[in-house]
């Protein structure tokens, strides 16, 4: 999008890895890897597709709204497509298990890195997530997998439980008539990123907040409003290719 910062661009780059799916740990991928394998996941049930508005809030405090697609087969391939007024692209982003890249087309810039933790190392400004957890949240699984509870106190009809992830990170997280209020963990510079779960409603017969905010410091920098959840789609193998032009360079460079 004309006009879109450097800065601005990192911040959407880190806001749109929040949506992509589990880890890897070897090399970065481009294409799917063979079409057998591919055609096989195309047909998985739990494949789906969801579109949403996603904003993101600046330092300066404005707003930037996108439009978003997401395809995901859980825990395989994800593709997330970006696109701010007029439909104008702003960003196309695909991982796998071998790695992710994403690219900026207006900005003729890209990024690529692996692993389940995303996020810029060299800039504490800008959370470390992961990618496991987030992308969970468009099936409605609010909490990680895997952990253990440590500790619970009431308050105002509210239960706070403390808990631990089986990494060993330590989190809370609220819960009021079996409903998760919001997911309380510190971030690598001590500050609290908090993610809060707002307007609960049915999405395909499951229950899942429609409206997730994401908070650091308290102050909101990324929020999501589901539009639609679409499960046990195919996806042709096109969905599953990203290629970045010769002439576009690597944020940061």
């Amino acid at each position: 999008m004309k006009g879109l910062g450097t800065y601005t661009i990192l911040f959407a780059f880190v806001a749109a890895v929040l949506l992509a799916g589990c880890a890897g740990s070897r090399g970065v991928a481009g294409t799917c890897e063979g079409s057998a394998a591919c055609a096989q996941e195309q047909a998985r049930p739990d494949s789906l597709r969801a579109k949403f508005q996603l904003n993101i809030t600046q330092e300066d405090g404005k707003v930037q709204e996108f439009d978003a697609v997401l395809f995901s087969v859980p825990g395989k391939r994800y593709r997330l497509e970006l696109t701010g007024p007029l439909g104008i692209g702003v960003a196309s982003m695909l991982w796998t298990e071998t790695g992710w890249q994403m690219v900026f087309p207006t900005e003729k810039l890209y990024v690529k890195g692996n692993g389940y933790m995303v996020g810029l190392l060299n800039d504490n400004t800008l959370p470390l997530v992961h990618i496991h957890q987030v992308a969970a949240l468009f099936e409605g699984k609010l909490l990680p997998e895997r952990f253990e509870k440590t500790g619970s106190k009431d308050s105002a009809g509210v239960t706070i439980v403390s808990a631990k992830e089986s990494t060993g990170r330590l989190f809370s997280y609220a819960e009021k008539d079996g409903r998760v209020q919001w997911l309380l963990r510190t971030g690598r510079d001590g500050k609290p990123e908090k993610t809060v779960f707002l307007d609960e409603g049915t999405l395909e017969g499951r229950t899942m907040p429609k409206n997730i905010r994401f908070e650091r410091d308290g102050k909101v920098f990324l929020e999501i409003f589901i539009k639609k959840v679409t499960h046990g789609k195919s996806f042709s193998l096109g969905t599953w290719r990203l290629n970045i032009p010769k002439s576009f360079k690597a944020v940061g460079e």
